[in-house]
């Protein structure tokens, strides 16, 4: 018995507009959740001062910067979900979260 094999072309790659939103929506999931998870953080370890910056725009600067962390690190590796990516999108909504809750005075 022979294997059938889609045929090579363009159609291949093709995805409906359903599938490219669920797959930009899991690309984006890590930079949102480490965003929400360092904006509760703040106001639960740092108190009032962790509210001096309201949780919108916490989420907005921190998930912006985590997307363009994983844009990043998909044109530097080839492909998303890389450790170093990761490793990256920790480190820089961190520093993030740090400017906007001014730690530097602290």
């Amino acid at each position: 018995m022979t294997q059938i094999r889609p045929a090579p072309g363009p159609h291949r790659h093709r995805m409906s507009p359903l599938d490219f939103l669920n797959h930009l929506l899991n690309f984006i999931a890590p930079a949102f959740f480490v965003a929400l998870l360092l904006a509760l953080l703040a106001r639960w370890l740092v108190g009032t001062g962790g509210k001096a910056v309201g949780l919108g725009r916490q989420l907005l600067l921190n998930t912006g910067a985590g997307v363009l962390v994983l844009v990043a690190g998909l044109a530097i590796w080839g492909r998303d979900g890389r450790i170093g990516t990761y490793g990256a999108l920790v480190l820089v909504c961190g520093t993030v979260q740090w400017a906007l809750l001014r730690g530097w005075r602290r």
